[in-house]
């Protein structure tokens, strides 16, 4: 009987001193071998191979230490994957909390307003933190990908800045670029002027980018809009040299001539009338306001003063005349 009291005493202490290590363990900070450490856990990696990764990147931390601690935690099934960053004096109770909570670091990508297709595709190959899985997927099987309806994806793409885990997949960036460009058409859609001479979101988007591309100055947008908008009601050809820029594509020189302006492609807006086939760029905000609510007036046409503003007019006399007065021997703008 003394034996087994004994005995029972001895399993108290060794679980008295277990638990005293243990708490001592969690609270104590580890030595990182530099700083920051970063590392990433991959999606299925588990509680050991996570504290091995770690036991690489700190002085006397143990994998089976790391390991024990997140069982009798009952957090080993808790590990989130992704990219991670330690810094400063950390206990193993805050890394294990870190990586359980999924506190990864954060990188960010910015789709500027007025951008190509192109020139967006561009900066996610170029980005060092994001997991290129669209490298050579042609823009069709992009669209699926992402579960988009359209067939040509210029000007789906919200411009905005996101923020995002190291390492994601840029079809996961674009796709919430695309879904936040849907949600933002598809609130303003409703509260549009009746009396638009366009009838679809799309149409509208298409309106939206030519406004993005034609606006020097953030005051003249909705004037922008409302000339734009008043030559589709009169049947007017937009004649809108980014239109035709675009659709020249790798054949434009830096320079728009007169035989740019005569030859005809489908966005060629001074050969075609009524709106191009798709957007030609990413219009922001700001753009698909202006294009849905453009002001009444009766401008038919403007011209760049040269100093990121527009003149705008009511005839053609008085365009010519606001081309000789700031535009010269260069050719109008509108």
């Amino acid at each position: 009987m003394r034996f087994l009291s004994r005995l029972l005493l001895l399993v108290v202490l060794l679980a008295m001193l277990a638990a005293g290590w243990l708490a001592w363990f969690a609270t104590t900070p580890v030595t990182l071998k530099s700083e920051p450490v970063e590392f990433d856990v991959p999606p299925g990696f588990g509680l050991r191979a996570t504290a091995q990764t770690l036991a690489e990147a700190c002085v006397g931390l143990q994998a089976w230490q790391f390991s024990l601690l997140g069982r009798l935690a009952g957090k080993a099934a808790e590990i989130k994957a992704g990219s991670y960053e330690l810094a400063g004096r950390l206990s193993p109770w805050q890394i294990l909390t870190k990586l359980t909570r999924g506190d990864v670091t954060q990188s960010e990508i910015t789709f500027v307003e007025g951008w190509t297709f192109r020139q967006l595709r561009s900066a996610l190959d170029d980005h060092p933190d994001v997991r290129h899985d669209t490298k050579g997927l042609a823009d069709d099987k992009l669209l699926t990908r992402i579960e988009a309806a359209e067939k040509q994806p210029e000007g789906l793409f919200f411009p905005d800045t996101y923020l995002f885990a190291k390492r994601s997949s840029d079809l996961a960036i674009l796709k919430r670029a695309y879904r936040t460009m849907e949600k933002r058409l598809a609130a303003e859609w409703p509260t549009r002027d009746p009396m638009l001479p366009y009838s679809t979101p799309y149409q509208a988007l298409i309106m939206a980018s030519i406004i993005e591309k034609e606006t020097g100055q953030p005051a003249d947008r909705p004037m922008v809009a409302s000339v734009f908008t008043n030559r589709l009601r009169l049947g007017m050809l937009l004649q809108t040299d980014p239109t035709v820029i675009y659709g020249l594509g790798a054949n434009f020189a830096g320079n728009l001539r007169k035989r740019d302006l005569l030859a005809d492609t489908p966005y060629n807006t001074y050969t075609r009338p009524g709106l191009p086939p798709t957007p030609i760029a990413l219009a922001g905000m700001a753009s698909l306001k202006a294009a849905l609510h453009p002001p009444v007036s009766d401008k038919l046409y403007f011209v760049a003063r040269g100093d990121g503003s527009s003149e705008f007019s009511r005839t053609l006399d008085e365009h010519n005349r606001a081309v000789d007065r700031y535009q010269r021997r260069r050719n109008g703008g509108g």
